[in-house]
C-alpha cells in the first residue's frame, strides 16, 4: 500500500521562478485584459481605487493561505487545509468548490480566446477557437510538471513585459503626446469625464465585484505547494512578491488607459488595451498587443487546468473523489486522470459559445467569482480555526505570520460578504447567486452519499 501512495504522489519539479509566474500567470489574464472594460465602466478612473481596496484585502487573504502553506505544504491546498483544521465535510466541500471556481474560471478564459482571435478572423466562431485551445492546453498539462512550470513561465513573463511595455508606452503617449499629434495627453481625461469619481462611491462599490473576479488565481501560490523543491523560502516570497506586483499592473496599466482614453469611450467590445493603441493610430501595436492578451488568456486557462488536476487529485487521496483520479503518469508526474475530467468538463464552455456566444463571458464570470468569494471565505476561515488548533505557543513559533490576527480575518470575511450581496445589484451576476444554492446543495448531497 505505501508503494503505491508513493507510485500516485506528485513529482517535486517546480522552482522559485516557476511558483512565482504560476501565480501571478493565474492572477492577469481576462480580469484586466478584458474584464476591466466592464469594471471602468462603472466606477471610471475611480477603478484604481476599487483595485486598491479589492488588493488589500487579498494581501490578507494571501498571507492567511500563507501561513498554512508554508507551515505544511501540500498541493491539496485549501481542501487540505479544511480537511485538517475544520472536519471532513468542510474538506469536502472546500475542495469541489475550488475545483468548481476553476473550472468556470477555464471556461471564461476559453471564451475570450474566441473573442480576441476574431480581431484576426472574425468569420471564425469562437466555439471553435476554443475547442482547439482547450485540446492544445490539456496536452501541456499532460507534461511533466516541469515542462508545464517552463510553458507557464514563459507565457506568464510575456504578458508581464507587455504591461510594463504598455505602461511605458502610454507615459511617453501621455508625456510627449506622440500618436497624439505631438501634443501631451497629459493626465486631463482622468477628471473631464465627469470627474475622478463620475458615478460616485456607488459605482466604486459595484466595481468590487469585477475586481475580485480580476484578483482570482493568486490563491495557486497553495496549490504549488507540493511540487516545490523549497516551500518554506519559495512561498513567502512568492507571496509578498505577487501581490504587490498584481496592483502595480493592475492600478498602473488601467490609470494609464483612462489618461490616454476617455473612460466613457472604452466599449468593452475588445481589449481596452487593443482598442486604445488603435485609437490613438498605432495598429502594428494594438495587433501585437492582441497576441499578448490572447497569450495572456491561454496563461490563465493553462495554470487553472493545472489547478483542478491538483486539486482532483487531493480530493482521490483523501477518498472524497473517486480514486482512480489520484493516479499520476509514470514519466511525467501529472495527475492525468483528474487533468483529463477537469478539462472535459471545462468544455462545456465550447458547447455554451456555441449555443449562446453573446452572453456566455458575463454568466460564466459572474459564477466564478461567486465560487471564488467563497474559495476565499474558507482560507480565511480556516486560518482561524488553524490558530485556535495548535494555540498560542505554537502560533508564536511560525515562521510566516498573517498580519493584525484576528482582526485581519474578520474584516476579510466582512468584506466578502458585501461583496456576494452586492452581486445582486448587477443583473448579469444574480444569475451566480441562484446557483450557489443549488450548487451548494448538490455537495451536501454529495457528501452525505459518500458517506453511506
Amino acid at each position: 500500500m505505501g508503494r503505491n501512495n508513493r507510485s500516485n504522489d506528485l513529482h517535486k519539479g517546480l522552482k522559485n521562478r516557476h511558483v512565482q509566474m504560476i501565480a501571478l500567470g493565474g492572477a492577469i489574464g481576462t480580469g484586466l485584459f478584458y474584464g476591466s472594460a466592464s469594471a471602468i465602466g462603472l466606477a471610471g478612473p475611480a477603478i484604481a481605487l476599487a483595485y486598491l481596496i479589492g488588493g488589500l484585502m487579498i494581501y490578507f487573504i494571501m498571507r492567511a493561505l500563507g501561513e498554512l502553506s508554508v507551515d505544511t505544504p501540500n498541493s491539496g491546498s485549501i481542501s487540505y487545509y479544511a480537511y485538517e483544521n475544520l472536519g471532513d465535510f468542510f474538506g469536502f466541500f472546500s475542495g469541489w468548490n475550488y475545483w468548481f471556481n476553476y473550472v468556470a474560471v477555464t471556461m471564461a478564459e476559453l471564451t475570450v480566446v474566441g473573442i480576441y482571435v476574431q480581431y484576426w478572423f472574425p468569420d471564425i466562431p469562437t466555439w471553435v477557437t476554443a475547442f482547439a485551445f482547450l485540446i492544445l492546453i490539456t496536452c501541456v498539462n499532460l507534461l511533466s510538471v516541469k515542462l508545464f512550470g517552463e510553458f507557464e513561465f514563459y507565457f506568464a513573463l510575456i504578458k508581464v513585459v507587455a504591461i510594463i511595455g504598455m505602461i511605458i508606452l502610454g507615459l511617453i503617449i501621455i508625456f510627449t503626446g506622440i500618436g497624439n499629434n505631438g501634443v501631451p495627453i497629459g493626465f486631463s481625461n482622468l477628471f473631464d469625464e465627469g470627474g475622478f469619481l463620475p458615478n460616485g462611491m456607488t459605482g466604486v462599490l459595484l466595481s468590487l465585484v469585477l475586481v475580485m473576479f480580476s484578483f482570482g488565481g493568486v490563491e495557486l501560490v497553495g496549490i504549488t505547494g507540493g511540487e516545490v523543491d523549497t516551500p518554506k523560502k519559495t512561498i513567502p516570497k512568492a507571496i509578498n512578491q505577487v501581490v504587490y506586483r498584481i496592483l502595480i499592473f493592475y492600478v498602473g496599466a488601467l490609470l494609464v488607459i483612462m489618461s490616454i482614453f476617455p473612460w466613457n469611450q472604452i466599449d468593452g467590445e475588445s481589449s481596452p488595451f487593443v482598442q486604445i493603441l488603435d485609437g490613438i493610430g498605432i495598429p502594428a501595436a494594438a495587433g501585437i498587443l492582441n497576441l499578448v492578451v490572447l497569450t495572456a488568456a491561454i496563461s490563465a486557462h493553462n495554470s487553472s487546468l493545472y489547478s483542478n488536476g491538483r486539486m482532483l487529485h487531493s480530493l482521490a487521496k483523501q477518498g472524497n473523489a473517486p480514486q482512480f483520479l489520484q493516479r499520476v503518469g509514470n514519466r511525467t508526474g501529472a495527475p492525468v486522470p483528474a487533468i483529463l475530467l477537469s478539462s472535459g468538463v471545462a468544455g462545456i464552455a465550447v458547447i455554451i459559445n456555441f449555443l449562446f456566444p453573446e452572453k456566455v463571458f458575463s454568466y460564466v464570470m459572474a459564477i466564478a467569482t461567486v465560487a471564488g468569494i467563497i474559495n476565499w471565505i474558507m482560507i480565511v476561515t480556516i486560518h482561524l480555526a488553524f490558530r485556535k488548533r495548535i494555540g498560542k505557543k505554537a502560533a508564536s513559533k511560525l515562521s510566516f505570520k498573517m498580519p493584525l490576527y484576528p482582526l485581519s480575518n474578520y474584516v476579510v470575511l466582512l468584506f466578502l460578504i458585501a461583496v456576494i450581496v452586492i452581486m445582486g445589484f448587477i443583473p448579469d451576476y444574480r444569475l451566480a447567486l441562484y446557483i450557489l444554492p443549488i450548487w451548494v446543495l448538490i455537495l451536501v448531497i454529495g457528501y452525505n452519499l459518500k458517506r453511506k
